[in-house]
């Protein structure tokens, strides 16, 4: 919750050129009201919920718009707009499994006269998936090497892999918090919206009884598949194990701690799951905190550590070009889940169609 990622991609039969991207900030009281309704799902309610898919349907509208214009695009020249939309909930382990994402995709096709592509998650659940991640079926199309073991780990506000192997099937799974927690523990004791740079976490000292605390928690010991977002890892989470600690350490050291819990279950699951992994291809938001790179370069060693840009995608806008691409899969009727990663009982066409002019 961020902000808004639009991104203009041409695709070829094997490759993916980026035309244009910016990055659009929410306004203030809406993210603010996100935030808590996707912390308090208690308050919200029907109309409020029917409300927020409207309004934030809107800012897609708007952003996809205002990209177009600073691009100098062909309005009709595009084929389709890929939107995600904005997770509120996501309980793919429930005794009714759901996934809930809002924005509204006929205010965007309305307001832009292009189709879009909405609804990627759910029928991955219909079939006993869950709904992620789905990233790793474009890794795997755009980023995978016939000679050579390789994964791509997106570091958003949680973790997550595609083991992309030389030979054998791909297989990919959240393994954890990532920016998730460092940005909330920021939030609170800096003010601020995150920890630039990890400079922070860097002044601290890793509190080795909290973290194995944090590592006791029995997601990092599952089997994949498995996914996981901010409705476990999360402020009261960080607190939980605080209490259990029975002590409180510095701020800065529970920054630093945090780091080190990505950077130590994210190598646990490469080792585990991919042990012939020879290089590692990073991306999404973490790639701009120098500390979690330093200790993820450490304990990954002695694989090399790179963004996607060594495999020819923006690391900053691999999400987005994945949601293009998977668009273009749906318009193309064409499978965008992997069962090999989600769990799902088979492969399918992902994706709502909605009209557009």
């Amino acid at each position: 919750m961020d902000g808004i990622d639009a991104g203009l991609f041409r695709f070829g039969e094997r490759s993916c050129t980026t035309l244009a991207t910016r990055s659009f900030p929410w306004p203030d009281e809406l993210r603010r009201e996100l935030e808590h309704m996707s912390r308090h799902p208690d308050e919200c309610t029907v109309d409020v919920l029917g409300e927020l898919d409207r309004r934030v349907g809107e800012c897609f509208r708007d952003a996809a718009l205002a990209l177009i214009a600073e691009s100098a695009s062909d309005r009709t020249a595009i084929r389709a707009i890929g939107s995600h939309g904005q997770t509120l909930r996501h309980r793919p382990d429930a005794p009714s499994p759901f996934t809930l994402q809002i924005g509204d995709p006929n205010v965007i096709a309305a307001g832009t006269g292009i189709t879009t592509v909405a609804d990627f998650r759910r029928r991955d659940l219909a079939l006993g998936g869950q709904g992620a991640p789905l990233a790793c079926a474009f890794h795997a199309w755009a980023m995978s090497d016939p000679e050579e073991d390789r994964v791509v780990l997106n570091l958003g506000g949680i973790a997550n892999v595609t083991l992309l192997p030389a030979g054998g099937s791909v297989r990919g799974f959240d393994t954890g918090p990532a920016n998730g927690l460092l940005d909330a523990w920021a939030r609170r004791h800096l003010g601020a919206p995150f920890d630039a740079a990890g400079r922070w976490a860097a002044e601290g000292e890793v509190d080795r009884e909290l973290l194995d605390a944090c590592l006791a928690d029995p997601f990092f010991r599952r089997p994949p598949p498995k996914s996981t977002g901010f409705e476990q890892f999360n402020l009261a989470w960080i607190e939980a194990a605080l209490a259990r600690l029975g002590r409180t350490p510095a701020p800065a050291d529970v920054q630093a701690t945090l780091a080190e819990l990505t950077a130590t279950s994210v190598a646990d699951a490469i080792r585990e799951h991919a042990p012939a992994t020879r290089r590692v291809l990073v991306c999404g938001g973490g790639v701009h905190n120098d500390d979690l790179v330093r200790r993820l370069r450490a304990a990954l060693a002695p694989a090399t550590l790179e963004t996607t840009a060594a495999a020819g995608v923006d690391p900053d806008w691999v999400e987005a070009a994945t949601f293009a691409w998977l668009a273009l899969r749906r318009l193309e009727e064409r499978p965008g889940n992997l069962p090999s990663v989600t769990g799902a009982s088979r492969a399918a066409i992902l994706g709502a169609v909605y009209a557009g002019d």
